[in-house]
C-alpha cells in the first residue's frame, strides 16, 4: 500500500475541523492516530481515506496510535454532532477505548446479518422481572446492544446474559478504563451483547442485529454536555441505517419514544399491569392540620408499620420554590425578589414558604421515630449507613446498596414541587421519578412493600396514573398540551448560552437568516441565555450549523439541543 490522502479530526474541542495529512499505514477509517498541528503533536481520527487533498502541501501522520470506532460509528458521530449542534470531537472520545487497542482489534461491518424489523415499544409494569423477557430480545446472529442507565441494573444484567451462556461485553462509564477497554476491543470482535450506559449507543460492534433501551426516561441516558445526544435517539437511528431491530422496554416509554417513529406498541393486560405496580398510598396534604409540615400522620404511621428499610425522597433541587396560603392554594416562585405577596386564589396574604431540607427532615424523623436508626443520603454521600430509615434526594433511589436492602416502603413527601415544577417536561420527569421509586420496591412481595405520596393534587394525572396502574394516562396529557405548543417531539428546542457578544452574536446571525420563513422562533437573551424553537430538529439543526460559527469565532457560546430542564 502506498502513501495515501487521509481527513483527520484532531482531538481539540476548540477546533471543530479537520485537516488533511499523508499516510504510509493501511489502516481503517476511525483509527486514532497521531499529527503535528501548529507545532504540536496531537492525536485525531482519521474520517477519511484517498481524499482529494485541499492543499498541496501537506505534513505526515506521525504515528498510528490505536484503533477507533468503525467507519460506521464514525458516520454516526458526524450526524450526532450535527443533530445535537456540537463538537464531534466529544462523540469520538466516547467512541474511543479509553485505553490503547490493537488495529487490528476493528473488523470490517458485516452486512446482512440484520433483519430490517418494526420499531417496538414494550410497556412492562415496574415490578415485574424482565432480565429473561430482555434477553429473548437479544439476537441470536450478529451482535445485540442494550443500553440500561442505571450501573447496578447493568451488572445484574450481564451477570445474568453470562449464566445462560452469551458473550457479554459491560460497557459502561462507571467501570474502570481497563475493563472499558477490555470490552470494547469484545465488542469490535462482533457476535456479542454489549450491556452498558448511553455510551453502549457507540459501541464498535460490526454486526448489529438489535438494539434495545431500558427506561428511556431515564435522564442519564442524555449526555450532558455539548453535544447532549440521548442514547434512545441515537440507537434508534443506528437500528434504521443497518436494518437492525428496535426495542423500548420501560414501565412508563416517554412520549418520544412513541411518537418519533412510528412504532408498535405492546401492552400487558389490564390485570397483569395493576399486579406489576406497588401498592400506593395517597396522602392528601390538604387534610393536615395547620403546621403539620412534611411529617403526616398517615407517613409517621407507615414508618413504624415499615419492617425493613424505608425511603424518604424529597428532592430539592434548583431555586424553585413553593408558597401555600391558609386555603391551601399552591403558589410557586422562582426567586426573592419575584415573591408574590397576595395569594390570586382567594387573595389572602398569609402565605407561608413550604422549605424543609433532609438534614431538617432527618432530625425531624429522628424526634418522631426514637427507635429507629435515621440516615440522610445525597449524590455526594460516599456510603449509605447503616439505617431503618433513609432520607434523601432523588439520588438515593440510584444507590445498589439501598437496592440491596430491599425497602418496604418508598415515601414522596414532598411530590407537589415535581408536580408543579415549571418545565415542559415535568409530567414525564415527576412520573419517572415515581416509577424509578417503585422498581426499588420490585426486590419483594408486591403485599409486603408501599409506595406513599404526600400532595396537595390528590387528581393529579400523575398520582392518579401511578394509583391507579394506568401509565398511558400521562402519555396523553403530555401529547396535548405538547401539541398544541410545538414543544418536543412536535417541535425542536435549543438553548444557548455564553458570553454576552457571543451570544449575542450567535443571535444577530440567526436573525440575519429567514428564520420566519423556516417557522425558527428566538425568545431572549435574558440573563445570557436564549431559546430557538423550530418545527422539527432539521431546520434547527441548519440554523445552529449556519449561526453559531459567528459567535463561537468571538468567545464561548454553548448549544443544549433537546434540554432536559426547561
Amino acid at each position: 500500500m502506498g502513501t495515501r490522502v487521509c481527513r483527520v479530526v484532531p482531538d481539540v474541542t476548540a477546533l471543530d475541523r479537520a485537516f488533511d495529512y499523508r499516510i504510509d499505514a493501511d489502516v481503517p477509517v476511525g483509527t486514532i492516530v497521531r499529527v503535528p498541528l501548529h507545532g504540536r503533536r496531537v492525536r485525531g481520527w482519521i474520517a477519511a481515506l484517498d481524499v482529494e487533498p485541499e492543499s498541496s502541501e501537506l505534513l505526515d501522520v506521525l504515528a498510528v496510535v490505536s484503533a477507533g470506532p468503525p467507519a460506521d460509528v464514525v458516520e454516526l458521530c458526524e450526524w450526532i454532532a450535527w443533530r445535537w449542534a456540537g463538537p464531534r470531537v466529544a462523540v469520538l472520545r466516547s467512541a474511543s477505548p479509553p485505553n490503547i487497542a490493537p488495529v487490528s482489534t476493528v473488523c470490517a461491518q458485516r452486512v446482512g446479518i440484520a433483519t430490517p424489523s418494526a420499531q417496538t415499544v414494550v410497556r412492562w409494569p415496574p415490578l415485574r422481572d424482565r432480565r429473561e423477557f430482555v434477553a429473548s430480545l437479544c439476537s441470536d446472529a450478529g451482535s445485540t446492544i442494550v443500553c440500561v442507565a442505571d450501573a447496578g441494573r447493568a451488572r445484574t444484567f450481564a451477570t445474568y446474559l453470562r449464566e445462560t451462556g452469551r458473550r457479554v461485553a459491560l460497557l459502561h462509564s462507571v467501570e474502570s478504563d481497563a475493563a472499558r477497554t477490555s470490552a470494547w476491543r469484545v465488542a469490535a470482535q462482533g457476535d456479542c451483547i454489549v450491556v452498558g450506559g448511553r455510551i453502549a449507543a457507540l459501541a464498535p460492534v460490526p454486526d448489529l442485529a438489535a438494539a434495545i433501551v431500558m427506561d428511556d426516561a431515564d435522564e442519564a441516558l442524555q449526555e450532558e454536555r455539548a453535544p447532549t445526544w440521548h442514547a434512545r435517539d441515537v440507537l434508534r437511528e443506528r437500528a434504521v441505517r443497518t436494518g437492525a431491530a428496535f426495542t423500548i422496554c420501560s414501565p412508563a416509554p416517554t412520549i418520544e419514544a412513541l411518537v418519533v417513529r412510528p412504532a408498535q406498541l405492546e401492552l400487558p393486560s389490564v390485570d397483569v399491569e395493576r399486579a406489576g405496580w406497588p401498592r400506593v398510598q395517597v396522602v392528601d396534604r390538604r387534610e393536615e392540620p395547620p403546621g403539620a409540615g412534611l411529617l403526616t400522620n398517615a407517613l409517621a404511621e407507615a414508618l413504624h408499620r415499615s419492617t425493613g428499610l424505608a425511603v424518604c425522597l424529597l428532592n430539592r433541587k434548583g431555586r424553585f420554590r413553593l408558597l401555600v396560603c391558609e386555603h391551601q392554594h399552591l403558589l410557586r416562585w422562582e426567586s426573592p425578589d419575584e415573591r408574590p405577596d397576595v395569594c390570586p386564589e382567594c387573595g389572602s396574604t398569609k402565605l407561608r414558604v413550604l422549605r424543609a431540607g433532609v438534614t431538617r427532615i432527618r432530625e425531624e424523623l429522628e424526634a418522631l421515630l426514637p427507635n429507629k436508626r435515621v440516615a440522610d443520603v445525597d449524590a455526594s454521600s460516599d456510603v449509605v449507613p447503616e439505617a431503618d430509615v433513609v432520607v434523601g434526594t432523588e439520588a438515593v433511589l440510584h444507590r445498589a446498596a439501598v437496592r440491596r436492602r430491599r425497602p418496604t416502603l418508598v415515601a414522596y413527601l414532598d411530590l407537589d414541587q415535581e408536580l408543579l415544577a415549571p418545565r415542559y417536561r415535568a409530567l414525564s420527569q415527576a412520573h419517572w421519578l415515581v416509577t424509578r421509586g417503585a422498581q426499588v420496591l420490585a426486590a419483594r412481595p408486591r403485599d409486603e412493600t408501599m409506595l406513599l405520596m404526600q400532595t396537595r393534587m390528590p387528581d393529579h394525572v400523575v398520582v392518579q396514573a401511578v394509583a391507579n396502574a394506568t401509565p398511558d394516562d400521562v402519555i396523553a396529557a403530555e401529547h396535548e398540551y405538547r401539541e398544541v405548543l410545538g414543544y418536543p417531539p412536535f417541535g425542536a428546542l435549543a438553548e444557548l448560552s455564553g458570553d454576552g457578544e457571543a451570544l449575542d452574536a450567535t443571535l444577530e446571525a440567526l436573525h440575519a437568516l429567514d428564520i420566519a420563513a423556516a417557522g425558527v422562533q428566538v425568545f431572549g437573551p435574558h440573563d445570557d441565555r436564549a431559546l430557538v424553537h423550530a418545527p422539527d430538529w432539521e431546520v434547527l439543526a441548519r440554523a445552529l450549523q449556519q449561526c453559531l460559527p459567528a459567535g463561537r469565532a468571538i468567545g464561548r457560546v454553548r448549544a443544549v439541543v433537546d434540554p432536559a430542564r426547561v
